[in-house]
């Protein structure tokens, strides 16, 4: 299975980017059978969105294709968004313009929102609300929110808190276990359904 992970923090380093690195570490350790791929949007490597890219622009194609072709062939998929002004970054909401129901449709994904203090839950609210419409991306139940986050998941244990690190860490390797079993599950239904509708294109 091939999991995905975007981080969607534009800075460069992040928290976020930590995030995503523990992921995919953890994921390559504990699941012999599991391809993890992590895709920083860290200095906004994808240009804003226009509307050339719906008319087969060559530059768009050429810059797009790789990854189009890595998402694509993933089973599953972590978003990652920090919380910034109680907002998704703009970088992470331009990332689900890029790419259609062709790459994301009927895919699971885990939302991990990443606060510096005790928020995270708008960018939760935002992603389940829209992001999804057009791509058919499909949420979880399950998300984690990263608090404090300075203060967990580092390197070096004498900087994390021992207690929220552990509580964090456990509840992660959780949800990305129901991750994996929404993966399986859904490889199949797209097998064996007619999930891609030239007539119902769009989310309503």
């Amino acid at each position: 299975m091939k999991i995905t992970i975007i981080s969607g923090s534009h800075r460069n380093p992040s928290q976020s980017e930590k995030i995503g690195r523990y992921i995919n570490t953890l994921l390559q350790e504990k699941h012999t059978d599991i391809d993890p791929f992590l895709y920083l949007l860290a200095d906004n490597p994808l240009p804003l969105w226009d509307q050339s890219i719906w008319e087969s622009d060559e530059k768009w194609i050429e810059r797009l294709a790789p990854l189009k072709e890595q998402l694509a062939n993933s089973d599953a998929f972590v978003i990652i968004s920090p919380e910034w002004h109680g907002q998704v970054p703009a970088g992470l909401k331009n990332f689900f313009l890029m790419f259609s129901r062709f790459e994301l449709g009927h895919k699971p994904a885990l939302i991990v929102a990443v606060s510096s203090a005790a928020g995270g839950a708008y960018p939760v609210a935002e992603l389940r609300m829209s992001s999804y419409k057009n791509n058919r991306l499909c949420y979880i139940p399950e998300h984690l929110i990263i608090r404090d986050v300075e203060k967990v998941f580092n390197e070096n244990p004498q900087d994390n808190d021992q207690r929220s690190d552990t509580f964090y860490k456990d509840r992660l390797d959780w949800c990305l276990d129901i991750l994996i079993g929404y993966g399986t599950a859904l490889k199949t239904m797209r097998e064996n359904t007619q999930v891609h509708h030239k007539k119902f294109s769009n989310g309503m």
